[in-house]
């Protein structure tokens, strides 16, 4: 089976980590550019166009399934293409909550609506997909956030501080009870094990149309408090609960005020709220053989370096 793995940030580095370590498949990495640190790894890194069909198209000639982690137009050519030329599996770039979740129109969508509207006419002529379903990263709360890791670059809430807690600076903003005055949740997942994840599931028969994954499910709150013994701080909280409507008029004032990266991150925290990164049943978990990494120990060994 031959792999293509469309982008090289955190996510498509540990996917390709784990297919040249734990697998026989091959793989190509596909890129805008050269990428010679990874070349020098022995992984063929393939230089596409995403506004070339033609290019992509020869590009991905042979390739069996592609994993994206590139969004927007770029993905819905990437999709194109790979229908073109015959690819049997796509896995758009997902990696978040569930998509039945999301709200529309969807202020965090990214061009994500399309691409599973293309991958749902595409599936009438036999090329499978699945989303995969990861909940939060872990590496949001990394040093640097997650953009550190090349991660969620153009989203616009990926740097250090922009998701719930500000470890850093011992700061927090807490999604703490929903419409129904029950604690809001989320699930997470570290991008090192999103990797082991979904190559487990490049071998599965059949791609259901989501395959959910964990390494944590727990309350904002208790995601918060971990990060406070860590840091040996309490932090300054700002706490929301749906009943009191603050995050609303939160968002009301960045668009007032038109700060972008402000809605973003209050459409975040609502989306967090709304029960949009939480689900119960993480029906990949079942189907691999190992542990995923617990939250506190991820955080204590991403935050160690900057004591």
């Amino acid at each position: 089976m031959k792999l293509a793995i469309a982008g090289t940030g955190g996510v498509a580095y540990w996917i390709a980590q784990y297919l040249s370590t734990e697998t026989y498949h091959s793989f190509i990495l596909l890129s805008r550019a050269p990428k010679p640190l990874l070349t020098a790894t022995g992984w063929q890194v393939v230089v596409v166009n995403y506004a070339n069909q033609n290019d992509l198209k020869f590009k991905l000639a042979g390739v069996d399934t592609v994993i994206s982690t590139v969004t927007g137009n770029p993905q819905i050519m990437l999709i194109d293409a790979a229908a073109a030329v015959g690819v049997k599996r796509f896995a758009p770039a997902e990696f978040e909550g569930q998509s039945s979740l999301r709200p529309h129109p969807d202020p965090l969508d990214r061009g994500k609506l399309a691409a599973l509207g293309r991958l749902q006419h595409y599936s009438q002529y036999g090329m499978q997909f699945t989303c995969f379903v990861c909940g939060i990263l872990y590496d949001r709360f990394a040093p640097g956030g997650m953009a550190a890791a090349g991660i969620g670059l153009g989203s616009g809430v990926a740097a250090e501080g922009d998701y719930v807690m500000d470890i850093r600076n011992l700061r927090a903003q807490i999604p703490r009870y929903n419409a129904n005055n029950q604690a809001v949740r989320i699930c997470m997942t570290s991008a090192q094990d999103v990797g082991r994840f979904v190559v487990a599931a490049i071998d599965l028969d059949e791609w259901p149309r989501e395959l959910r994954m964990r390494g944590e499910r727990m309350t904002v709150l208790d995601v918060v408090g971990i990060a406070e013994t860590m840091r040996g701080a309490t932090f300054e909280r700002e706490e929301h609960d749906h009943s009191e409507n603050t995050l609303p008029w939160r968002l009301h004032y960045a668009q007032v005020a038109q700060n972008v990266k402000q809605q973003l991150q209050a459409h975040t925290l609502i989306a967090t709220m709304e029960g949009r990164y939480d689900f119960l049943n993480a029906n990949l978990n079942s189907q691999v053989n190992f542990q995923p990494l617990k939250f506190r120990d991820w955080l204590q060994a991403a935050w160690q370096s900057q004591a």
